[in-house]
């Protein structure tokens, strides 16, 4: 038996709805590319955040749940660490470069100049060379490239250093040392305190270093045509991450296109 409706619980019911489609149209056409909007994870056996660690996922013996428990697990530590990137973007894009500028905002650029390895004086340079290198890095790099440097979190760097994506350091005592390090290297692979910490690390390394140089440029095409920055293109960019240089990069972006990772992006 159909529970008829009051007129009343009709009309409420009519409101609702008109509301929801008011506010997802505000929601389209109103969003700008400089805003993370939520992302949907992929359907996981567990519920992760920006603070859950790192499961077992040397225990799973089913392969397409490990990998969608792998990108469920790091999707919201992207999305926080892209978050904070784009409150500094933001911060930036406050100082007006072409007025005078106060005593905070001079302070505002040092600050964020010494972060992102600027070493210019003018501020107008600083302003230009930070709107390059204050920019996200697309998940779907970020995952392809934390799956394939941890062996899908598998690797003793991943599960006793924190560090997804083998970036190096090279004080002594600042990380593990390499099993198979040279006699002559003095290298260790950087320890984080938490998983969190190597996304970051490794956002802010693809940012600064030089031999990123190409990827920044990539994207910032990109952002000035207002087109989604996408990990697959900036993949070209990654010749120096690894001595395989375009195998590599083929790799990554066989691994993005495989595990339809341009979706997060």
């Amino acid at each position: 038996m159909k529970t008829q409706l009051t007129p009343f619980q009709l009309v409420s019911a009519l409101t609702l709805k008109s509301l929801l489609i008011i506010a997802f149209l505000m929601g389209y056409f109103f969003s700008t590319p400089d805003k993370i909007t939520s992302i949907s994870l992929p359907i996981s056996s567990l519920f992760f955040n920006a603070q859950s660690e790192l499961p077992d996922f040397a225990s799973y013996t089913d392969t397409k749940q490990k990998k969608a428990d792998f990108f469920a697990f790091l999707l919201p530590k992207i999305q926080a660490s892209n978050e904070k990137i784009l409150q500094e973007r933001a911060t930036l894009n406050q100082i007006n470069i072409n007025t005078a500028l106060s005593q905070s905002e001079i302070n505002q650029l040092t600050e964020m100049a010494k972060k992102y390895k600027v070493k210019e004086q003018d501020p107008r340079i600083i302003f230009a060379q930070l709107s390059k290198k204050m920019d996200i890095v697309p998940a779907s790099l970020v995952l392809a490239q934390a799956a394939n440097e941890s062996a899908w979190g598998t690797s003793r760097f991943a599960k006793k250093a924190n560090n997804l994506f083998g970036q190096w350091c090279y004080v002594k005592g600042c990380g593990l040392v390499p099993l198979k390090r040279g006699s002559n290297e003095r290298h260790e692979v950087a320890k984080f305190k938490n998983i969190q910490a190597s996304v970051a690390s490794y956002m802010l390394n693809l940012n600064t270093q030089i031999s990123y140089e190409d990827l920044r440029s990539i994207r910032e095409k990109m952002r000035n045509k207002n087109k989604t920055i996408s990990g697959y293109e900036l993949a070209n960019g990654l010749l120096k991450y690894s001595t395989r240089r375009e195998a590599y990069v083929h790799e990554i972006q066989s691994m993005i296109k495989h595990n339809g990772l341009a979706q997060y992006d």
